[in-house]
């Protein structure tokens, strides 16, 4: 009697829990239908320099901490991000846009998790828990690139537009 109980409990558990199981598992096919496109922020000096050398990979500079190459599915969360993170950063700045099937094909593969921080600065930004982020488990191959924005800032650093992925300022 026990063990009949026991199993009745068990299969209602499991029939209660299993679209929540195929939802989780189902994670980045639908992330991957809603936005199209893997997007990551970097620091033009270091794209062109990756750029001028054959064969070579990029890395962010935070890739030894992190563990991965950080990345934006949703177009609109781009600058939120870049103004959370980088705004301190000077320079000029690229949005490289792929896909995860180019990344992919390019040896690396992509996970969506939620949001981590960049270095040693937390992922603590208005929405941050909204959705999940691509995380490129490992560097980004020039193949693997199918264009890079030019990024506009103001003279203080705001991220303001990036052309041909956001709204014009």
């Amino acid at each position: 009697m026990i063990k009949k109980t026991a199993f009745r409990i068990i299969l209602a558990i499991a029939l209660a829990i299993s679209p929540i199981v195929n939802l989780l598992g189902q994670s980045n096919q639908m992330i991957g239908h809603e936005h199209p496109y893997v997007f990551h922020l970097v620091q033009a000096e270091l794209w062109h320099a990756t750029l001028a050398e054959q064969g070579s990979i990029y890395y962010p500079p935070t890739y030894d901490v992190d563990g991965f190459t950080h990345g934006t599915a949703n177009p609109e969360k781009l600058l939120v991000v870049a103004n959370h993170f980088y705004s301190e950063v000077r320079g000029d700045w690229l949005c490289l846009r792929m896909t995860v099937e180019s990344l992919h094909e390019s040896g690396v593969d992509t996970i969506f998790e939620g949001t981590a921080p960049v270095g040693d600065k937390p992922a603590d930004f208005e929405g941050s828990d909204s959705e999940l982020y691509p995380h490129i488990l490992g560097g980004i191959s020039p193949s693997a690139v199918l264009a890079a924005h030019k990024v506009v800032r103001t003279e203080d650093g705001q991220f303001i537009q990036i052309e041909g992925v956001t709204d014009s300022p």
